[in-house]
């Protein structure tokens, strides 16, 4: 019973905030001493803590100078990964040992530490920053050092600016180059490819002369003017043909009258002494009415044909006039010119029949050249289309090599364009636009911000005493929690009654918490302000 009614006395003075009052009246020294106490070690800390000073630099990312338009840059413009490789680059074992040795740093109380653990120190007091604008693009960064002197800070500061700025000119310009010699490397494979593709082609061609695409109509044409001499010569000899045939005749007539010619009567001549002409004009004048029902008078066999009509013309004109002046000569002379003259036609007629078998032999052997180079050519023409199929993967082949060279030796232009650009510094660059501060107040601690973190703990402090301090009194201030402790109902009280000195006693008390108080506030006040003033 009586822990129930313990525990109902302790769950209402729980919820009852008189009790608080009640426990903030009697224990109010306490914790103003508590908090004072508290405020008082976290604010003097701030005094013992070493400073440490904070300098900073802003650096802008400048864009190329060169319109893109005009000099496209060969480099990634990805500029937060790059500069996350030049942060690596910089934050590098070897180059932060090289700056700490420079620069003597961590020589005071961090002198025994060991080198890998002041590079470690020196990466947690240098900061990168990336300052965006609205949409969301880096256009500059800061970069910052904390060190305990403000001298020092500035330098450190001074020197990763010209590290950063010095390296991004050294990481383009060595990206740039990288790829610039990347493709002039692949343009020197395209030209090689390419020169085997044109060495392939080349070879196929000199393979295939006269069965290629392109040739075909020259072949066709070649052999249509090949078909065109074929009948030509097949035309010109039939024509000599004929013309043998009558010669034959002709040499056949003559040779019967031999006869009669020896005993000094020939009628054939003495009819006519120009009839061997006359039939010779007969058979040339039927062979120009053949050949001019084919050709024109411009056609070179038609051309020859009269020229050869115009000579026997001549020839028998002149023969016709000797025969007038010869007729008062005497009876044996006309014998003799007779017998003369009969061998002559004989002999002429022989010799153009000879002519005429030879005439038809060379014609013989002209068309059988004419139809070897007919076949030829008929064959070049049927070999077209399994060339053309051969030669089109082989030119396939070369067009795409030729364009993979053509484009690669765009790229390999602007490449170099863009190499040369970034040589002479006209691409992205670091430019500092904030130089190194030198800081007049320490970033670390900041004292005003101890003095606030003083307060909570002495505040914290001072409830923990006087929770610790209630916990362990046992004592009972209040009238409820007696009454809570009794079994039997109470039916009357007896008011407490304090003398006069009691009073003064408790007030006494009272004027001296509120003093108290009033100490420790302006303290904690004094103590702000000084820490605002030396901030």
């Amino acid at each position: 019973m009586p822990d129930y009614v313990e525990e109902q006395a302790a769950t209402s003075a729980a919820s009852d905030p008189e009790r608080y009052l009640d426990i903030l009246r009697r224990r109010h020294i306490s914790f103003l001493l508590a908090l004072l106490f508290g405020w008082l070690v976290v604010w003097g800390a701030s005094w013992i803590v070493p400073p440490r000073y904070k300098s900073t630099t802003l650096i802008l990312v400048q864009q190329p100078s060169m319109p893109k338009d005009y000099v496209t840059p060969n480099v990634s413009d990805n500029l937060q990964d790059r500069l996350a490789s030049i942060t690596q680059q910089i934050l590098s074992r070897t180059r932060l040992l090289t700056i700490i040795e420079r620069l003597n740093l961590y020589q005071g109380g961090k002198a025994h530490l060991a080198p890998d653990d002041q590079v470690a120190q020196m990466r947690k007091d240098i900061d990168v920053e990336l300052v965006r604008d609205t949409a969301n693009r880096i256009t500059a960064f800061r970069v910052s050092f904390l060190a305990g002197d403000p001298y020092t800070a500035q330098a450190v500061t001074r020197l990763l600016t010209e590290l950063f700025i010095n390296e991004n000119l050294k990481t383009r310009q060595q990206e740039s180059e990288d790829t610039t010699n990347f493709i002039k490397d692949q343009l020197e494979t395209a030209r090689n490819n390419l020169a085997a593709q044109e060495a392939k082609v080349r070879a196929f061609e000199t393979q295939h002369e006269g069965e290629l695409p392109s040739q075909q109509a020259t072949n066709l044409q070649i052999l249509s003017g090949l078909q065109s001499q074929l009948q030509s010569e097949q035309d010109a000899l039939n024509s000599a043909r004929q013309q043998g045939a009558y010669y034959e005749a002709l040499l056949g007539q003559y040779t019967t009258q031999t006869g009669s010619t020896r005993s000094g009567t020939d009628p054939l001549l003495a009819a006519s002494p120009t009839a061997s002409i006359d039939l010779q004009l007969d058979t040339l004048q039927a062979k120009l009415a053949n050949l001019r029902s084919r050709y024109t008078d411009q056609y070179p066999d038609v051309v020859a044909t009269r020229d050869e009509i115009a000579k026997l013309e001549a020839m028998r004109q002149g023969m016709l006039s000797s025969g007038k002046n010869k007729s008062g000569e005497k009876n044996v002379s006309r014998t003799g010119s007779a017998s003369a003259n009969a061998l002559s036609p004989l002999a002429q007629v022989r010799g153009q029949l000879e002519a005429n078998q030879m005439e038809i032999a060379n014609r013989e052997q002209a068309i059988t050249g004419l139809k070897a180079r007919i076949n030829d050519y008929q064959m070049r023409l049927n070999a077209v289309p399994a060339a053309q199929q051969q030669l089109a993967d082989l030119t396939r082949g070369y067009d795409q090599s030729r364009q993979n060279y053509d484009d690669l030796l765009k790229k390999e232009s602007d490449s170099a364009m863009a190499t040369n650009m970034e040589q002479t510094q006209q691409g992205g660059r670091f430019t500092t636009l904030d130089p190194p501060s030198l800081p007049l107040k320490p970033d670390f601690p900041n004292r005003l911000k101890f003095c606030g973190i003083g307060l909570a703990v002495g505040v914290g402090l001072g409830v923990l005493l006087v929770a610790a301090m209630e916990m362990l009194d046992k004592r009972l201030y209040r009238e409820k929690e007696i009454l809570a402790l009794l079994p039997v109902p109470v039916i009357a009280t007896v008011p407490e009654i304090q003398s006069v000195q009691e009073i003064q006693q408790e007030r006494g008390k009272m004027m001296l918490g509120w003093m108290m108080a009033a100490v420790v506030l302006l303290i904690i006040a004094a103590g702000s302000v000084y820490s605002y003033l030396r901030a």
